[in-house]
């Protein structure tokens, strides 16, 4: 049985605070006529710090998508060994152990994908397969996890999913439901000066469709979406984590790991439910062989789901 090991999550040192947010948009956005809503729609989405890559007057300059990408390879290469490497760390199998490498990121653009990269930066065996995942968003954490429980043999988070042994979540059961007509919901504008991210204003009623999406792959394994001892949500914001539970009759505290993610660290897109999972790791983590799901929703608009039993270290053979 495949286990979900602890995910090992690391941002950026530069951080915006929603003050500096609020007042950016003014400074920027004075005379504008919807000013005063989109300070209330920034006021309501929970965030109080955001960490980003580079100083807010770098981020602010786009000069151009050559550059932006440079600084994303640059970025990436820079940051994302070292959080791999506390993954297999805490996992404790070799880099030389790894048969497969899943990447996800909606970020900038590498061909080669930054997995050719890793193989060669880390020594892992030039026989690691490789799968890179673009284009998912928010849900990517959650394909990650989905891809490798199949495949089995602005923030950056690494998790090792172990083939037997460790302590995490023992992944039992994983699929994906994508709710038809909504791909042009969540999308990216490529323009010159790089990816500009569209939102469109129904994404967070997409709870009421999503939730039963969620209760047919429990109610497939013989469990009750709404009566499991832990929840890994995506932190879409507070009224998809407050519809959810609302949806799946869950106690909104069940969702308290992904609700601190939000107010701490922002939406960070493909990591999002890596963090959360940390955080449950952190308080201690529940009970050996508590049941539980994760979940993550992203364009498209795509849930990616898993199921698993909690599994402790001591517990394992």
């Amino acid at each position: 049985m495949a286990t979900l090991c602890r995910p090992s999550v690391s941002v950026p040192e530069y951080v915006i605070t929603m003050e500096e947010t609020l007042e950016l948009a003014r400074s920027r956005h004075g005379d504008h006529l919807q000013l005063p809503l989109a300070l209330r729609l920034i006021e309501n989405t929970g965030v109080r710090t955001q960490h980003i890559v580079q100083p807010i007057e770098e981020t602010l300059k786009h000069p151009g998508f050559e550059e932006l990408n440079r600084v994303h390879v640059a970025e990436a290469k820079a940051r994302v060994p070292a959080v791999v490497q506390r993954a297999l760390d805490d996992a404790e199998p070799l880099a030389a152990d790894i048969d497969v490498i899943v990447y996800v990121s909606c970020t900038g653009f590498m061909m080669p994908s930054l997995t050719a990269w890793l193989i060669n930066e880390m020594s892992f065996e030039n026989t690691t397969r490789q799968f890179p995942i673009a284009q998912l968003g928010c849900a990517a954490g959650g394909a990650a996890i989905d891809r490798a429980h199949d495949l089995f043999g602005d923030g950056i988070a690494a998790a090792v999913v172990r083939g037997r042994g460790g302590e995490g979540i023992s992944l039992e059961r994983n699929g994906s439901y994508l709710i038809p007509k909504t791909e042009d919901w969540i999308m990216y504008d490529v323009r010159a000066t790089g990816f500009h991210f569209q939102l469109d204003k129904r994404v967070p009623a997409t709870m009421e469709p999503l939730a039963p999406a969620l209760q047919d792959l429990a109610g497939l394994h013989g469990w009750d979406a709404a009566d499991l001892d832990f929840y890994v949500i995506h932190a879409g914001g507070p009224r998809i984590l407050h519809d959810l539970s609302t949806f799946l009759q869950v106690d909104p505290h069940a969702f308290r790991f992904s609700r601190a993610t939000l107010t701490e660290l922002g939406i960070i897109a493909s990591a999002v439910v890596l963090d959360a999972l940390r955080r449950l790791f952190e308080e201690g983590g529940p009970r050996h062989r508590a049941r539980g799901l994760l979940a993550g929703f992203g364009p498209g608009i795509t849930a990616e789901m898993s199921l698993g039993r909690w599994q402790r270290h001591e517990e394992t053979v």
